[in-house]
């Protein structure tokens, strides 16, 4: 799901950036010293999109070698929507994929924090929807956007540690910033921001679409519609189903869909006109 892997940016010469750094993978740490070495510079600052396994794991190690400080958000906690820290309280809904459950910044940066050397400036931008903690980095007319907008393919919301509606706020912030270029954390700079950010909002209103049209037809769990909906293979189809279930946790606070009881990843969920 992360195709070719975790995409570190360095920015600077002399003072340098380091932006998410990545697992920790000793390899992928010398290559990151090696390429500042190059430039005669050293590390300054070490930036940390979100506390996913595949970003922020390296940010530690690479901060006690070089003593820069870890720039972030928040914890893995933070950020989290009030609806996702009530399905979070009740514990049923499952979640928790992949998350650096020890990550913790140095400096908790908050949403239009700044930040800046004589080389560069970055500006914080929360950007939640795929975690909570999510921070996008805004350099100029390019952003630094994490796992918010892919190339490929659209991110992973997981409840409680993903919020649709967060996602698509954050969409909407990325698109006022009318930015050059963007710089995701997976594949290749986006090079026509505003055409993919609106692809991307298309595709989860069809999917919305395609969650109601199917629970009309008959109640369903989420992993049932997700079976129903998807074409991918048995190793997507759990990331289908948690994808499916946020629509439904965003439905459900409309009052479009219902459940039975406390939501959890097994509940069976219905419209008004087709219940059970």
């Amino acid at each position: 799901m992360t195709g070719p892997g975790t995409n570190t940016f360095l920015l600077g010469r002399r003072e340098v950036a380091v932006i998410d750094p990545g697992p920790d993978m000793a390899g992928h740490r010398e290559a990151i010293l090696a390429e500042v070495a190059r430039g005669g510079g050293r590390i300054s600052h070490i930036f940390v999109t979100h506390a996913h396994l595949d970003h922020s794991p390296g940010a530690r190690i690479l901060a006690d070698l070089t003593g820069a400080p870890v720039l972030a958000f928040g914890d893995a906690d933070s950020g989290r929507s009030p609806a996702m820290t009530r399905l979070l309280e009740q514990g049923e809904i499952g979640g928790g994929e992949g998350i650096d459950r020890a990550f913790s910044p140095d400096i908790a940066l908050a949403d239009g924090a700044g930040v800046e050397t004589a080389e560069w400036r970055l500006e914080a931008l929360h950007t939640p929807g795929h975690f909570g903690n999510h921070l996008s980095f805004i350099h100029g007319d390019q952003v630094f956007c994490g796992d918010v907008v892919l190339g490929w393919a659209s991110t992973l919301i997981s409840p409680p540690d993903g919020d649709l509606a967060d996602y698509m706020r954050s969409l909407a912030k990325l698109d006022a910033l009318d930015a050059r270029r963007l710089l995701p954390a997976h594949g290749a700079p986006i090079e026509a921001p505003r055409n993919r950010l609106h692809e991307l909002a298309r595709h989860r209103r069809a999917r919305t679409a395609q969650v109601l049209a199917a629970l009309r037809e008959s109640p369903g769990t989420a992993g049932e519609l997700a079976k129903r909906i998807y074409e991918v293979g048995p190793e997507l189809i759990q990331a289908a189903s948690r994808n499916v279930l946020a629509h439904l946790v965003a439905l459900g606070d409309l009052g479009a869909v219902h459940n039975d009881g406390n939501l959890t990843e097994n509940s069976v969920f219905y419209t008004s006109d087709a219940r059970m």
